[in-house]
């Protein structure tokens, strides 16, 4: 069988609401040669840093890649004298407005280091020059932004300026109301700030995501994404239910090299649809788990999403830190995709797909060493080597392992290109990053969080004045927040504003900061196959033709654990037993315990138990799910009763079908 892996210029195409042009060659071997030296020295970075400090390296990486997104990404149409390009349907390349905008950014990003102590000092008093340049970085950040990820995110950042500028009008009694900035403050902090552009968001694209992304672009270029999928396809054997498991475990796999899930999505659906297709799968169904097992890659160690490095840096803990609290909720995600798998191939009469040419052993004997750079990382974490360290070495290794692969040993051009997709990938994030600081820099200066904080929890408290209510209530209102948030911003993007604006509620309430940023998080990540603007969703519909909402809906059945199980980590007296805060002991209960939960949803949404569950048994299932999913002692016990109904009722169900039909049951 043949494995065609789409290029990661069509997965950017698929990912992001405005594509990457098509740049004409000399062009596009112009900038990719610029975005390997970018990624070269940020990889010498690592173990060579700037003598100057972390805001010094912020800004010089800033001036290296703002430019490229402006060129990278298409703007406003322009007049066609201004591009002599525009004739010419084979190129796409920059109009002379776009040159200028990526000339001023360039110069305005690196203004700061002309003299960069004086510049610090400033920081009180800027002069006009300063405000001219952090104004002008300002709206080139906005376009890029927009460019990359659409108007929300600009549009959104443009309103909290608004509110830090016109908050001082505001009556002083409202909770919202503060003391009121002028442009020059607000500039001062945005620019000359650490808060602001050069604030924790760019940090982290900086230091760590840049780093992951050059990662992943190596490992695929080395041959290691066609390696994910063939052995995922070869490890099953012959029956009805390995395609879903083959979808699953490529999706888990494949989500190391791409770090996102639209596009891991989108690459498992070019290869595996038509063989999901010949197992008897409909479109929207197949759809559905292609977008769950494409989002399951960012919510599973060893490459979570670019949030989670976020989470460590607020957090002040280890990424492997992070994989930790992610690896009970991954278990439990899996497990209720599998589940689904079982039962859909049931209830849609699916028959195995043809075999792999190739045994799983065979290719791991051949090509196993593509996993060693991925334990490789973890093993450095472990030791206590910073992930950034850790993620470099692993890149080494992998360009050395490489030459064991005739067809993608990285010689100095494929290097090369590998080098400059990685910085080219990243160009969406740092833009999302950089905005999003702007977001954060108001929320401090006019401390907004807590203000919120407040406005949310006197809301819940309205209600009812219960503690357990008023939590239940909050969480709530900020479970549906972020998914509102992330169906219309990038996944990091809705991550980073949730975490200033939604957390502190949370806190006030008595959830430590492990359970509620975690909580974010997943909602964040889900927002990619929620209704109505599911992105990860709509992409597979459109490779398997499926209608989108259905689609959308399927994505959600699949997904339905992973939507729950997080109240669990902030509603629960033991829910921080699911992300291993009490130790491997509690860890190990509440897995077992929430693992029947993921098993009572499943048979709410696929229908099937033994046989084909009718509603009764559907309806005792969801309430024992979310009295498991409480993991309190009295809890669990009424919710095992419930279960045990269910399936007896469903026994029984099956007795009377064996007496009143001829031949085997369907299994």
């Amino acid at each position: 069988m043949t494995i065609t892996i789409p290029s990661a210029e069509e997965l950017a195409a698929f990912e992001q609401e405005r594509p990457a042009r098509g740049l004409s060659p000399v062009l596009d071997r112009a900038i990719s040669g610029f975005c390997a030296l970018v990624s070269a020295g940020v990889l010498v970075q690592v173990f060579f840093p700037i003598p100057a400090g972390t805001q010094f390296y912020l800004m010089l990486f800033l001036a290296a890649v703002l430019p490229g997104a402006l060129l990278c990404y298409r703007g406003w149409r322009v007049p066609a004298f201004l591009n002599p390009f525009r004739g010419d349907r084979r190129r796409d390349d920059p109009p002379v407005a776009d040159w200028v905008m990526a000339s001023v950014a360039l110069l305005v990003a690196l203004y700061p280091l002309l003299d960069f102590d004086a510049f610090l000092e400033r920081r009180q008093a800027p002069t006009q020059l300063d405000l001219l340049a952090g104004a002008l970085l300002l709206v080139l950040a906005l376009e890029a932004c927009r460019r990359t990820t659409g108007w929300v995110l600009p549009l959104v950042s443009l309103l909290f300026i608004a509110y830090a500028y016109y908050g001082g009008y505001l009556p002083y009694t409202w909770s919202l109301a503060h003391q009121g900035f002028d442009f020059s403050a607000i500039v001062a902090q945005l620019f000359m700030g650490t808060a602001g552009f050069y604030g924790t968001p760019l940090a982290v694209a900086a230091s760590y995501i840049v780093l992951f992304t050059i990662y992943g672009a190596v490992l695929d270029a080395s041959g290691a994404g066609k390696f994910f999928i063939d052995v995922s396809f070869a490890a099953f054997k012959r029956s009805r239910t390995a395609p879903g498991r083959t979808v699953t475990l490529a999706g888990f796999l494949l989500g190391t090299v791409s770090g996102s899930g639209t596009a891991t999505a989108v690459s498992l659906g070019t290869v595996a649809w038509p063989i999901l297709r010949r197992a008897g799968y409909p479109a929207e169904p197949a759809g559905g788990m292609l977008a769950a097992a494409g989002i399951g890659a960012i919510l599973s160690p060893p490459t979570l999403g670019a949030a989670a490095f976020i989470i460590a840096e607020y957090l002040q803990v280890s990424y492997l830190v992070v994989l930790g609290y992610a690896t009970v909720p991954t278990v439990l995600y899996y497990l209720g995709i599998l589940l689904a798998i079982e039962m859909d191939a049931r209830r849609h009469g699916t028959e195995a797909a043809e075999p792999s040419t190739r045994s799983a052993r065979r290719l791991l004997l051949r090509f196993g060493y593509h996993f060693v750079s991925l334990f490789l990382i973890i093993g450095f974490m472990a030791m206590d080597i910073p992930p950034f360290k850790a993620v470099v070495y692993a890149t080494l290794l992998q360009i050395g392992l490489s030459f064991l692969d005739r067809e993608h040993r990285l010689t100095p051009r494929r290097l090369g290109m590998a080098l400059a997709q990685g910085t080219r990938s990243v160009l969406p994030v740092v833009a999302t990053c950089a905005v999003a600081g702007i977001i954060v820099a108001v929320v401090t200066q006019t401390g907004l969080g807590l203000n919120l904080a407040e406005i949310i929890v006197s809301a819940a408290s309205a209600i009812s004045e219960n503690h357990t209510v008023v939590l239940i209530m909050t969480v709530t209102l900020s479970a549906f927040a972020v998914m509102v948030l992330g169906l219309a911003v990038p996944v990091t993007a809705s991550f980073i504003i949730a975490a200033v604006v939604i957390a502190p509620a949370l806190f006030q309430l008595g959830v430590a900061p492990a359970e509620a940023y975690m909580f974010i998080f997943y909602y964040a990540v889900l927002s990619e196959v929620s209704p109505p603007t599911a992105l990860a969703a709509v992409a597979t519909a459109a490779i398997t033709g499926g209608r989108a909402i259905p689609t959308m809906w399927q994505a959600w059945k699949y997904t339905l654990p992973a939507f729950l199980v997080p109240f669990a980590f902030v509603l629960t007296p033991n829910g921080a037993n699911l992300l291993g805060l009490e130790g491997l002991g509690g860890a190990a209960w509440t897995l077992a315990v929430s693992a029947l939960a993921v098993a009572a949803l499943a048979v709410v949404t696929g229908g099937w138990i033994v046989v084909r569950a009718g509603w009764l048994e559907r309806v005792l299932c969801f309430p024992a799910a979310l009295l498991l999913l409480y993991l309190a002692p009295t809890t669990i016990g009424v919710g095992l009763a419930l279960l045990g109904v269910a399936v007896v009722i469903n026994l029984a169900r099956r007795q009377r079908l064996r007496n009143t039909t001829e031949g085997p049951l369907p299994t």
